[in-house]
């Protein structure tokens, strides 16, 4: 079966010291360590010769594994437009000055030393984001010139093309999590975003439903779009509510505003068809990890991450290894 973690983005107000028992408790099987709080420092992991043997002593002590680790705050400004909204999300070592050009090229310079960091650590995944110099256009009113969105491909393979080098170097796979305010943000943008970079082995993508769902695209046709490209897998829940007054783009209201036309939820408490999704992965041949990305602005977190453990343990299953109908079959 596979390994159900928690992806500790949402947790990173806690130290790690603290959330480790939480989740040893809780039951997970591992965490999906995030690259920001405490809970995986990337200039530690390359200046400090113990750091990783004991943040992976830490999670061996309390029964935990760990598959992956997470870099999407660094990653969305390596493409962006950098504006002030960056300087929440960024560290004061890749901000700065917060000239835009220095900030995109620090980010792009973090993210190959977290592929250092994960080889040390001794993990295959770096899940995160690209950014998007384009994402601003992607209504084309006034009309968009075709060449600003060649453009903003381009761009991808430049800034990513130096990136993924120290990934294949480093025996690490990149694993965009396909996403609105991304470079590839619905099937078509992916497969896009796969040619640009010449299908290089190092780039694919962390599987997400929530973010597919509430656009209209069906997840599952995600998977079956790109079996081989599946390198990571979330499992987070999305309500979608057409309430004729409130849209998809989410009416500049917060998450949580009951106005809205769609907001995340506890697994098990949105729309996305889980079953199917399961399902899909097993004709894939995906045995990577299921990591719980908890959010949901209504509900106390410890609940949540309870009940979407129990959540997915219950629907998870293992593939066939025959027909059904096997038994039937007459033998010469």
């Amino acid at each position: 079966m596979r390994p159900i973690t928690l992806c500790t983005g949402q947790w990173a107000d806690l130290p790690l010291v603290e959330l480790v028992p939480k989740c040893q408790a809780i039951g997970f099987d591992g965490l999906e360590l995030a690259c920001w709080g405490d809970h995986f420092e990337v200039p530690r992991a390359l200046a400090e010769d113990e750091y990783c043997s004991k943040v992976r002593r830490l999670l061996a002590d309390h029964g935990l594994q760990v598959h992956s680790i997470s870099n999407h705050l660094a990653g969305q400004a390596v493409l962006d437009n950098i504006d002030l909204r960056h300087k929440a999300l960024l560290p004061e070592r890749i901000w700065g000055d917060g000239n835009p050009q220095g900030v995109n090229a620090r980010a792009a310079e973090e993210l190959k030393d977290t592929a250092r960091a994960a080889q040390r650590l001794g993990v295959e995944i770096v899940n995160g984001f690209t950014g998007s110099s384009i994402w601003h256009l992607v209504y084309s009113f006034p009309p968009v010139p075709k060449q600003w969105i060649d453009d903003g491909f381009k761009l991808l393979a430049a800034r990513f093309h130096p990136i993924l080098d120290v990934f294949g170097e480093c025996g690490v796979r990149f694993a965009l999590e396909v996403h609105p305010t991304e470079i590839a943000f619905d099937i078509c943008s992916a497969r896009r975003a796969l040619e640009v970079l010449d299908h290089r082995p190092e780039f694919g993508f962390n599987f997400d439903p929530s973010h597919l769902l509430w656009q209209g695209i069906d997840p599952v046709r995600f998977i079956q779009a790109f079996p081989d490209r599946i390198y990571h897998v979330h499992m987070k829940d999305v309500v979608v509510r057409r309430t004729g007054e409130a849209g998809i783009l989410g009416s500049h209201l917060e998450f949580g505003d009951r106005r809205r036309g769609w907001d995340f939820r506890s697994l098990g408490r949105g729309d996305v068809n889980f079953e199917e999704i399961l399902r899909a992965l097993n004709d894939i041949g995906y045995q990577g990890p299921l990591s719980v990305e908890w959010e949901d602005s209504g509900m106390d977190r410890e609940h949540g991450a309870r009940e979407a453990l129990e959540f997915v343990r219950r629907l998870e299953f293992a593939p066939s290894q025959m027909a059904f109908d096997a038994a039937f079959e007459k033998r010469e």
